[in-house]
């Protein structure tokens, strides 16, 4: 029996936690209000500064705006709008605590082996979230605005609502947010064995299909948007089969020991 063979073995063999229904409810629960109370705790502290956070975040706007202003249609909008921004931004960084609070729920549930894969994958996906909201702000805000405001007619002055504003800029950030996790997607689909590495390159043409259907039901219904946001889609679908190699040769092993075991 050969060293891996062993490996292979003694996880097999390696004993998992395990808990009743009302326990896993119980630290569910406990997770959730770890979550909520890091939401909650960078909301007091950035609420202060929600007016400066809403001028930073409509900077993109403004740029291309004529008037490089903005109206409030609704009399509480002034002060609805900033506060909800300041909440939405909050949640945005706390992503990395709800994050480790899911692997920290399940992890007990995996083996070493997987263990070792599941820390750099959550930090990987911490790090792609956060480069698709920086994505979507630097990149895709000012293509979009600058497209909508050229292609207002002569006699049409935009100036667009701060709640619509709002409403808009927090759906593009969250769908690239989360189309910026393909390649984790990718990776643990290889990973718990529902998907091979062949079948993944051989669905191209229907990933680069879908990338455009979802960029359509994700974005505002303009060309540029849905384009922006169905190509980094497709291009991390590429770069997750790449990187589920390491995981599908690590699976391959662990196969061709186990039948030489047998």
């Amino acid at each position: 029996m050969n060293a891996s063979t062993e490996q292979t073995s003694s996880e097999n063999a390696e004993p998992l936690e395990e808990g009743t229904l009302l326990s896993h409810l119980v630290e569910l629960r406990s997770r959730l209000l770890k979550v909520a109370l890091a939401v909650v705790g960078i909301f007091i502290l950035l609420l202060p500064f929600s007016s400066e956070i809403f001028s930073i975040a409509s900077k993109p706007l403004l740029a291309v705006l004529p008037g490089g202003r903005m109206i409030a249609t609704a009399p509480a909008s002034p002060l609805i709008a900033p506060f909800k921004m300041t909440f939405y931004i909050a949640i945005f960084l706390a992503m990395p605590v709800v994050l480790y609070q899911v692997w920290a729920f399940i992890a007990p549930g995996l083996y070493r082996k997987e263990k070792r894969f599941a820390v750099p994958l959550l930090g990987t996906s911490i790090l792609l979230f956060y480069a698709g909201i920086a994505f979507a702000y630097f990149v895709v805000f000012p293509l979009i605005f600058g497209f909508f405001t050229q292609i207002a007619p002569a006699d049409v002055e935009v100036q667009p609502d701060i709640s619509e504003f709002l409403s808009f800029i927090v759906t593009i950030v969250f769908a690239f947010g989360l189309a910026f996790e393909v390649p984790i997607a990718t990776v643990l689909l290889v990973w718990t064995g529902l998907v091979s590495r062949k079948k993944l390159a051989s669905a191209r043409p229907y990933v680069f299909l879908g990338a455009f259907v979802i960029g359509m039901f994700l974005t505002p219904p303009d060309v540029i948007s849905q384009t922006l946001l169905a190509v980094p889609v497709y291009l991390l679908y590429e770069l997750g089969i790449l990187m589920s190699r390491v995981v599908a040769s690590d699976n391959e092993e662990d196969s061709a020991a186990g039948g030489a075991e047998k």
